[in-house]
C-alpha cells in the first residue's frame, strides 16, 4: 500500500519534537566552566557569564527535562537521548508489556563510556495513567503528548488537562493529535483513524480546546502541524496531523505548586538508568588520562620521525628538568590562554626545548605542556595545564617525572602516526528503522 506521506507522519511527528529540542538548545559553555564550581578561582565571572545567557535567551534552557506522556515503547526517547543537552527523560505510558519490550534500548551503548558527555543523563520509565498526578513529573521544561488524547474518553480529558497543565505545570507543552478534517484523503478509511480513538477533533475544536486551556492555566498556544496535503487541497483541509505548542506565561503554572497538602506517588518506575558524564571525576580522570598518554604517545611518535630514530631531538639524554640543555631560542606560547580570557594569568614564555620529548635513562619523557598545547580535547577538559596536572597526578596509569612536569613513557610503546582519531573520538550512528515498524495503521499511507 503506497504511503501519503514519505516520511510517515509518525516519523514526522517525532522529528518536529527534535527539532523543536534542536532550536531551543542553550548555548555551548565548555566543559571546565561547567565544573568550574569546584574551583574558586574566577567562578563569579562564570555564574555572571551563564546567568547573562540564560537571561538574554530564556528559552534556551527549556529542553533540559523532557517527558513524553503515552510513550508507547520508547521510541522518541531513543532518539532524544542523542540530545546530550537533555539530562532526564521520563516516558510514561499504561501499557507496561509494551515498555518492557525495547526498554533495554534506553540503556548507554559502548561509545557513550568513550565519549561521556559535558552532563549528566538519566532515563526514566514509568507506569501509570496520564489522569493522575506523581510529583516526579512536576515542573519539567517540556512534556509531549503526541497521538494521546484522543484515546480519552472526554470526561479523562479533562482530568488529563488538569493533571498536566495545573499540576506538572511544565514550560512548554506538545500536543498532537489526529485533524479529522483530512481523513477523506485516506483511501478506503472509514471512520477514526484507530480503532481506539474516542474521537477525533477537527481543527476548530482543537484550536478551542487549547485556547481555553490556555486561559485558564496561563500558557500561549500556537499551532501548526506535521502532513501536508497537495496545496489545492491544504487550505481547506489543513494538516494531517494537529499540533498545538503551549508556551507557560510568566506567572503561570505558580498555583501548582502551592497548596498540596503533601507530594503523590501514583506511577510504578519501571526502568531507570544513567548515562556516564564528565560531571563525574573519576570518569573526566578517565578520559584525561586517554587523552594524555595517546597524545604523549604520538608526540614521542613524531619527534622520533623528524629525529630520524633519535629517542630525542637532539640526540641526547637529560637527567634534570626538561629544558636545560642550552637551547635558547624562545617564543611565546599563547595555548595557555582561551579566547574568553579567563586564563591570561598563564601566558609564559617557554623554550622549544620545553615542548619537545627527551630521554631519562631507558624511558622517554613528554612535557605536559606540550601534551596540553597539542591537543583541543584536553584544553576542553582541563581548562588550563594546573588543572590538567591535578586531575590526573594520582592516577596509577600515569608516570611524572621527578620534576613533574613530564609524562614518563616506556621507549618501546609507541601510537602509529596513521592513528588519526585520537583517544576517544568514536562516533554514534542511529538508526531509526525498527521505529518505522510499529506505527498505528493510519500512518502506513
Amino acid at each position: 500500500m503506497e504511503r501519503l506521506f514519505t516520511p510517515s507522519a509518525h516519523t514526522q511527528r517525532h522529528q518536529y519534537v527534535i527539532d523543536f529540542v534542536t532550536r531551543t538548545k542553550p548555548k555551548k559553555v565548555k566543559s571546565f566552566e561547567l565544573r568550574s564550581a569546584r574551583f574558586a578561582t574566577r567562578q563569579s565571572a562564570l555564574v555572571s557569564r551563564v546567568v547573562a545567557i540564560c537571561l538574554t535567551h530564556p528559552n534556551l534552557c527549556a529542553a533540559r527535562q523532557v517527558a513524553d506522556l503515552g510513550c508507547n515503547d520508547g521510541s522518541l526517547l531513543r532518539k532524544l537521548k542523542f540530545h546530550r543537552e537533555i539530562e532526564l527523560l521520563c516516558g510514561v505510558d499504561l501499557d507496561s508489556a509494551t515498555m518492557k519490550k525495547k526498554m533495554h534500548l534506553l540503556a548507554p551503548i559502548p561509545t557513550d563510556y568513550l565519549v561521556p558527555g559535558d552532563s549528566p543523563l538519566s532515563v526514566e520509565l514509568y507506569q501509570g495513567s496520564v489522569t493522575q498526578k506523581d510529583a516526579r513529573l512536576r515542573g519539567f521544561h517540556l512534556v509531549t503528548c503526541l497521538e494521546l488524547i484522543e484515546h480519552l474518553y472526554l470526561d479523562d480529558v479533562e482530568l488529563f488537562t488538569e493533571v498536566l497543565f495545573g499540576y506538572m505545570a511544565p514550560e512548554t507543552v506538545i500536543v498532537s493529535t489526529p485533524n479529522v478534517e483530512f481523513n477523506p484523503l485516506f483511501p478506503r478509511k472509514a471512520g477514526f483513524r484507530n480503532p481506539d480513538h474516542k474521537f477525533e477533533w477537527t481543527r476548530f475544536q482543537f484550536q478551542s480546546w487549547a485556547l481555553k486551556v490556555g486561559r485558564r492555566y496561563g500558557y500561549e498556544a500556537k499551532f501548526t502541524g506535521v502532513g501536508q496535503a497537495l496545496p489545492h487541497l491544504h487550505i481547506r483541509v489543513g494538516f494531517c496531523t494537529q499540533i498545538a505548542v503551549f508556551q507557560r506565561l510568566a506567572g503561570g503554572g505558580v498555583r501548582a505548586f502551592i497548596g498540596d497538602a503533601g507530594e503523590i506517588f501514583s506511577y510504578k518506575l519501571l526502568y531507570s538508568v544513567s548515562y556516564p558524564s564528565l560531571c563525574d571525576n573519576n570518569i573526566l580522570r578517565g578520559c584525561l588520562v586517554t587523552e594524555v598518554l595517546y597524545w604523549a604517545h604520538k608526540l614521542h611518535g613524531r619527534r622520533r620521525l623528524e629525529s630520524g630514530g633519535e629517542g630525542s631531538p637532539v640526540g641526547q639524554e637529560q637527567d634534570g628538568a626538561a629544558g636545560e640543555t642550552g637551547q635558547t631560542d624562545e617564543y611565546e606560547e599563547s595555548v595557555f590562554e582561551d579566547e574568553e580570557g579567563l586564563h591570561g594569568g598563564e601566558d609564559m614564555k617557554m623554550t622549544r626545548e620545553k615542548l619537545e620529548s627527551y630521554r631519562q635513562g631507558r624511558c622517554v619523557c613528554v612535557p605536559l605542556s606540550s601534551v596540553w598545547s597539542c591537543c583541543p580535547r584536553i584544553r576542553e577538559l582541563s581548562g588550563s595545564l594546573a588543572r590538567l596536572r591535578l586531575y590526573i597526578a594520582d592516577d596509577p596509569l600515569v608516570r611524572f617525572s621527578q620534576d613533574g612536569l613530564a609524562v614518563v613513557l616506556d621507549e618501546g610503546q609507541e601510537v602509529s602516526e596513521d592513528d588519526d582519531s585520537g583517544g576517544m573520538e568514536v562516533g554514534r550512528i542511529y538508526s531509526a528503522e525498527d521505529d518505522e515498524k510499529e506505527e498505528e495503521n493510519w500512518d502506513d499511507f
